[in-house]
């Protein structure tokens, strides 16, 4: 086993172990396994250029005091305001990072030392997403029962398609920016009103008309390319965070998959080169959805790793 796999060991069962006792009791069976293949000297060499006088400590009840000590020289305020995944990682660097850090080691951080930032932006996009695709479902269902209720139906789906594309946005802004609330509630504020302009926009009769099938997907399609001014703010601001690296490239390839599924949806491509073939299935509406559904994901995706990044650093 390597040094960083002992180490997240380590951690686990002796800060976090007393809140799990069943499973360390179990784990600890197998200690002798992991000293075996672990590479003690350099766990030691590193904990002891970490905290100096840990050789000297002759009991564990003195951690807390050590702990504070290196609290001290590392200009942390107290140990009251202690991250232990700060502290790690200023201890192991390459192996405490927040990318290094496994799910089964995450499960035994106390809630009382990381604290988990609030949701609510996270679950308004998961919202905006079912309302989309549930609304876009009972369209095409009920769509053929009457021009009355065809005529509500596809304005239904417009509204979605707009509660899709501004709750996107909401994780990411918010996220970004929620230690620069002006930032966060102007760029909240500016999709949140586009997004409701856009659904009253699409309630007026001649949006429906065919010569304005281009319209309404240009209109939708700026919707979503206005993201691209907080995406470029959030680089300028965490440039040197690997997290808001990961978080571009999602939200880059969440950008084409509905640009693309746009460009399909105006251009009529596959049906435009063979007539009457796609009929059934693999026309342009059919990939239009599902690259709705790849980019939706994508975002879902996105937004897990935007939890992680604050859970575990805040602002």
């Amino acid at each position: 086993m390597s040094s960083s796999a002992f180490s997240q060991f380590i951690m686990r069962h002796l800060m976090f172990g007393p809140m799990r006792t069943p499973t360390v009791v179990d784990s600890l069976q197998h200690l002798h396994e992991f000293l075996g293949k672990a590479d003690l000297n350099k766990i030691h060499e590193e904990l002891l250029k970490c905290l100096h006088s840990l050789p000297i400590m002759p009991d564990l009840h003195k951690i807390k005091n050590e702990l504070s000590t290196s609290l001290h020289s590392m200009n942390f305020s107290s140990l009251s305001g202690l991250n232990i995944i700060e502290l790690l990682t200023s201890c192991f660097p390459k192996k405490f990072s927040p990318n290094e850090l496994k799910d089964e080691t995450m499960e035994f951080v106390s809630p009382s030392i990381i604290q988990p930032i609030t949701r609510w932006p996270f679950y308004a996009f998961l919202g905006g997403a079912m309302f989309c695709l549930l609304a876009s479902s009972t369209c095409h269902l009920l769509a053929c029962h009457s021009q009355r209720l065809s005529y509500i139906m596809l304005r239904i789906d417009y509204a979605g398609i707009a509660a899709l594309i501004s709750t996107s946005f909401y994780p990411p802004v918010y996220y970004s920016f929620m230690c620069n609330p002006f930032f966060c509630f102007l760029y909240l504020g500016f999709i949140t009103l586009m997004g409701i302009a856009t659904i009253v926009f699409s309630l007026l009769p001649f949006f429906q008309k065919s010569e304005f099938r281009k319209y309404r997907a240009s209109l939708f399609f700026l919707m979503g390319f206005s993201g691209v001014a907080p995406i470029m703010h959030k680089l300028i601001l965490y440039r040197h965070e690997p997290e808001a690296l990961q978080t571009t490239g999602y939200e880059i390839l969440m950008g084409v998959l509905y640009g693309l599924g746009a460009l399909i949806y105006v251009a009529r491509i596959p049906e435009r080169w063979m007539p009457g073939k796609f009929d059934i299935a693999g026309h342009s509406h059919q990939l239009f959805h599902v690259l709705v559904v790849a980019g939706a994901y994508t975002h879902y995706l996105d937004g897990l790793i935007y939890l992680r990044w604050r859970d575990l650093k805040g602002c």
